[in-house]
């Protein structure tokens, strides 16, 4: 399959950026990760959810467009493989799950003016992991803001991603059960993972992939 933008995402503590900066150093990719640790309101955000989840919700929208479309151009010209850690849509998912009604409208008309805009990748990669497995590895990373992770929130994430998932034709979605595997330690789980995402033609909507 030819790929020259590929996206990975998953829910919080899938190990999405881990594998695309391992698929990065191994096929000599440019990366294009969300910087998510500098980002003011979301310590904030995990104290008071109800208080400050518009402007971080606003925040990362911007910040999200400022850099794809900073990497796009450049990928444009110089016609590299470009391998990313998030896709734009994230930005109406997590919205949608973290904002009240009203804010979720007004976010979303800021959200449809920038979308058609941006490219659409040629692979779209979810790996999915149950909320145990998510759990654990959040606590493994020992992020302060993260260590009250309410488990019903990454449930919701979930479910954003999947209703994400039945309304998108026009790319393919590669749905990975990531669950009974672990990419980061084991090398030839790595190695299978590659195979499943670089070595078949995958057609537009959704594709699952179980990995045992």
């Amino acid at each position: 399959m030819k790929i020259n933008y590929l996206v990975v995402e998953g829910n919080i503590g899938s190990g999405k950026t881990t594998l695309v900066n391992k698929i990065a150093n191994d096929f000599k990719a440019r990366t294009v990760l969300e910087g998510f640790d500098d980002n003011p309101f979301l310590p904030r955000f995990y104290e008071e959810r109800d208080k400050f989840a518009f402007p971080l919700e606003m925040s990362f929208l911007a910040d999200r467009y400022n850099q794809l479309k900073n990497n796009i151009r450049e990928f444009e010209l110089f016609s590299s493989f470009l391998v990313s850690d998030y896709y734009f849509m994230k930005s109406l998912i997590f919205a949608q799950t973290t904002l009240s009604p009203d804010e979720y409208l007004l976010y979303q008309r800021f959200f449809n003016i920038i979308y058609e805009k941006l490219p659409k990748p040629d692979l779209y990669v979810y790996l999915h992991a149950d909320v145990d497995k998510l759990m654990k590895n959040i606590a493994g990373r020992g992020r302060d803001y993260e260590k009250n992770m309410d488990p019903a929130y990454l449930e919701q994430i979930r479910e954003g991603y999947f209703r994400f998932f039945k309304q998108q034709t026009d790319f393919p979605i590669l749905v990975i059960d990531t669950n009974k595997i672990d990419f980061v330690q084991d090398e030839n789980h790595y190695k299978q993972l590659l195979e499943v995402i670089f070595e078949s033609d995958y057609p537009c909507g959704i594709n699952r992939v179980l990995m045992d």
